[in-house]
C-alpha cells in the first residue's frame, strides 16, 4: 500500500482543517438563512457576530448621498466632516425603485448602485431600508385616511396584485445581483423591509393587515428573492417598533428562524427628547439580544436617534450608556438622516452642531466602529 507523500498529507490536512473551522464557526455564530450565500456575504455575517461580542457598528442613514446643507458631494458625509471617518454602516432606501417612470427609476436605481459599491470598496457595511410606496393605491408609504388601501392582503400569494408584487421585487433582484465592488464580487447588504410594522403609520403596519398575511408577505419576500430569483447577497432583518417589553409581544409577527437573519429594534421614544428612558430602551434590546444570542442570529438597533440632537452629551450619557447598560450584543446602532434642506432635521452632527464634542467622546470609545476601523470585514 502507498503512503502518501510530506506534500499531499499537508495538503489534506489544511482541507480538513478549513472544513473542520468553518464549521466550527456556523456552529458558533450560525450562518446565513439562505445557503448559497455569496463568502462576502457569509464573512459579513459571522465577522458581525463575532465583532458584537465587545463592539458596535455605528451608522447613519444617508451619510453619503446628503447632509446638512449638502447634497451629492463625492466622498463626502457629515460624519467624516466631524470625525475624519465615514460611518461604518450606511443606510440606503429603494423607496425610488417604484411608483416613477422608468427613467427616473434606472436613475434611481444607478445612483444607488454607486454608493452600494464605493462603500464596499471602503471597507464599510450597507443597510437597505425600504419606504415602499402603496402598490395598489395612491398615499404613498405611509396610511392615509380615506386614500391607502390595505395592501398586504392584495400582494400576498392569491391576491389580486400579487403579480404586480412580484415585478417590483423582480427589480430589486436584478439590482441587487448587479451591485458590484471593484474586485468583481457581489456586494453583500444587509436587506430590512417593512420595518416598524407594529405601528400604524405604514400601510404593513399592524391595523392594516393581519398577523397571518404580514407573515405570509415576509416570506413569500424572503422566498422569492432568495430561491426564484437567486439573491445571495441579502442579509434579512427583521425590525419592528419599541412597542413590546417581553419577547413574546416582539416575537408576535415573527415569520419564523428560518426566515431571518437579523433581529432589531427601531426606537425614538425612548431615547427622545421628552421620554429619556434609558433602563426602558436597554431592557428591549436585551430582549433582542438574548434571542440572538439563543437562535445565533445577528442583532442590530436598527433605526434612534435625537432630533436635533440638542442634548449635548446625549451620544455618551444617552445613547452609550443604553447600548452598554445590559452586555448587549449588537452589530450596529444607526441614526437617522440629515436633510440637507431643513435646519432641524438632523440626527447626526456636523462641524459647529452643539453635540459635537460628545460625539468625538462617542467616536473615540473603544466600543464604537467607524468605518476607518472597519479591517477585512468581508473576508474570513
Amino acid at each position: 500500500m502507498k503512503t502518501l507523500s510530506n506534500f499531499t498529507f499537508r495538503f489534506l490536512y489544511v482541507i480538513v482543517s478549513c472544513f473542520f473551522l468553518i464549521g466550527c464557526t456556523s456552529l458558533k455564530y450560525g450562518k446565513p438563512i439562505d445557503s448559497n450565500a455569496t463568502k462576502e456575504t457569509v464573512n459579513l455575517y459571522h465577522n458581525l457576530a463575532k465583532l458584537s461580542k465587545n463592539h458596535t457598528l455605528f451608522g447613519h442613514q444617508h451619510a453619503t448621498e446628503y447632509g446638512h446643507g449638502w447634497t451629492g458631494e463625492e466622498n463626502r458625509s457629515d460624519v467624516k466632516s466631524v470625525t475624519g471617518s465615514h460611518p461604518a454602516v450606511i443606510g440606503i432606501d429603494l423607496m425610488g425603485f417604484s411608483g416613477s417612470s422608468e427613467d427616473i427609476v434606472k436613475k434611481n436605481k444607478d445612483n444607488l448602485r454607486k454608493i452600494v459599491s464605493d462603500t464596499y470598496d471602503r471597507g464599510g457595511v450597507v443597510t437597505v431600508a425600504w419606504h415602499f410606496s402603496n402598490p395598489v393605491s395612491g398615499g404613498g408609504f405611509y396610511w392615509k385616511d380615506s386614500i391607502s388601501k390595505p395592501a398586504v392582503r392584495y400582494i400576498i400569494p392569491g391576491g389580486e396584485s400579487h403579480d404586480i408584487y412580484k415585478e417590483i421585487l423582480d427589480g430589486i433582484g436584478e439590482w441587487a445581483k448587479s451591485v458590484k465592488g471593484n474586485d468583481g464580487k457581489l456586494v453583500p447588504m444587509i436587506f430590512r423591509p417593512y420595518h416598524e410594522f407594529d405601528g400604524d403609520w405604514f400601510w404593513w403596519g399592524k391595523k392594516h393587515t393581519s398577523r397571518e398575511e404580514f407573515i405570509s408577505l415576509w416570506k413569500f419576500t424572503v422566498s422569492y428573492l432568495r430561491d426564484s430569483l437567486g439573491v445571495n447577497n441579502f442579509i434579512y432583518a427583521f425590525s419592528p417598533d419599541n412597542r413590546y417589553l417581553t419577547e413574546e409581544e416582539y416575537l408576535e409577527r415573527y415569520p419564523g428562524d428560518e426566515w431571518v437573519d437579523m433581529v432589531g429594534m427601531d426606537n425614538y421614544g425612548d431615547l427622545g427628547r421628552n421620554r429619556n428612558s434609558v433602563d426602558t430602551a436597554a431592557l428591549k434590546l436585551k430582549i433582542v439580544s438574548d434571542y440572538a444570542i439563543k437562535k445565533k442570529k445577528l442583532a442590530a438597533f436598527t433605526e434612534t436617534g435625537l432630533e436635533s440632537i440638542p442634548d449635548t452629551t446625549w451620544w455618551t450619557e444617552t445613547l452609550l450608556k443604553t447600548m452598554k447598560k445590559e452586555k448587549l450584543r449588537m452589530s450596529y446602532v444607526l441614526v437617522w438622516r440629515n436633510d440637507s434642506r431643513s435646519p432641524t432635521h438632523y440626527y447626526a452632527p456636523f462641524p459647529g452642531q452643539v453635540s459635537v464634542p460628545d460625539f468625538l467622546k462617542f467616536y473615540g470609545d473603544p466600543y464604537t466602529i467607524f468605518e476607518d476601523d472597519l479591517k477585512n470585514i468581508y473576508r474570513k
